[in-house]
């Protein structure tokens, strides 16, 4: 699987083997579909090649699994966006502590990073908002929310308790309507990083060794003391992603994810179809969306929108295009 790098480089993984063939090469903004040949030679499928300054690389579109309980693959939909966003800079982000599922807030850096990340899918459709529990994703979502051209309301989905949820209960219709759910799930949460929550990274390292402390951070399947690897926290994540938020997408819903590295690097694992060595090397930068496109059964990374004034990721689908056409018709 080789890595979508885009004007605004978001991740980066090693490559697998594959070569492309460019003879058929049919444009769509700056992504060009090619068909490519894999190591095995019988093989043959289309992909991606997604433009960038310095080099294009091939995607193969990730395919939904099919269902256990029936079979069969799921149905067909209608063409969905699927926007992942890392939380903006955290408090302890900023100052190098290890902080796992410890609940902290944004830096004004974060929050001005959130904001950003708003304008960059300023012209994208949202129906429904996944956060994980934590207040600096909650925090990201909403600050991006209140950047959008559709001017819809982001309200926190209470479900904690009965009581919690009648008393959250929207009672206008109309104003359902320029509302947008959002959903709080811990299975989204950061991995929890064990007896290291709270610690200085370089601190660390110099008392446990960079190798051990490396070990900790980067490996796949080892844990922190008494914490969870990213192979636990994949676990927990992409399973909540197939039984809560598939659905969604399948119904032709519009999803935003702002969630945490790690929760959100085993999403893409799952979406990019990584090896456990190729998400280990995955990187993802804070307040940066990464846009996907789920269509008829399989998820199309499309990179990470380059802003509101840009062509960019707009011209990539004629769906996002007519939506965009229709927010310019309502801001006349």
């Amino acid at each position: 699987m080789a890595a979508c790098t885009s004007q605004h480089a978001l991740i980066s993984v090693k490559p697998r083997c594959a070569s492309a063939s460019f003879s058929s090469d049919r444009r769509a903004g700056n992504v060009r579909f090619v068909s490519t040949t894999s190591c095995c030679p019988s093989s043959r499928k289309l992909g991606l090649v997604c433009a960038s300054n310095s080099q294009s690389s091939v995607i193969e579109p990730a395919k939904l699994p099919s269902s256990p309980e029936s079979g069969s693959n799921p149905k067909k939909s209608s063409e969905a966006a699927l926007i992942l966003i890392r939380h903006g800079e955290s408090l302890w982000n900023e100052k190098n502590l290890f902080t796992g599922c410890v609940d902290v807030p944004l830096t004004p850096k974060g929050v001005n990073e959130a904001i950003e990340a708003g304008k960059r899918i300023c012209n994208i459709p949202v129906d429904v908002i996944y956060t994980s529990s934590l207040i600096r994703a909650q925090m990201t979502a909403m600050l991006a929310m209140m950047q959008h051209r559709r001017k819809k309301v982001p309200i926190i989905v209470h479900k904690e308790s009965e009581r919690a949820h009648q008393w959250s209960q929207v009672y206008s219709e109309e104003t359902k309507k320029q509302s947008i759910p959002v959903i709080t799930a811990w299975q989204l949460n950061e991995r929890m990083y064990g007896e290291l929550q709270g610690l200085n990274k370089q601190e660390t390292a110099d008392l446990f060794g960079k190798e051990q402390v490396h070990e900790w951070r980067r490996s796949y399947d080892i844990p922190p003391p008494n914490g969870e690897s990213l192979e636990m926290c994949a676990e927990r994540a992409v399973s909540y992603f197939k039984e809560q938020i598939i659905p969604q997408l399948v119904s032709g819903k519009h999803v935003m994810i702002a969630a945490h590295g790690n929760s959100l690097r085993s999403i893409i694992m799952h979406l990019d179809k990584l090896t456990s060595q190729e998400v280990i090397s995955l990187e993802l930068s804070t307040g940066i969306p990464m846009l996907y496109i789920f269509k008829e059964g399989k998820f199309i990374r499309r990179g990470s929108p380059a802003g509101p004034s840009e062509a960019g990721v707009y011209a990539y689908t004629k769906s996002l295009a007519k939506y965009r056409q229709k927010l310019d018709g309502m801001d006349q």
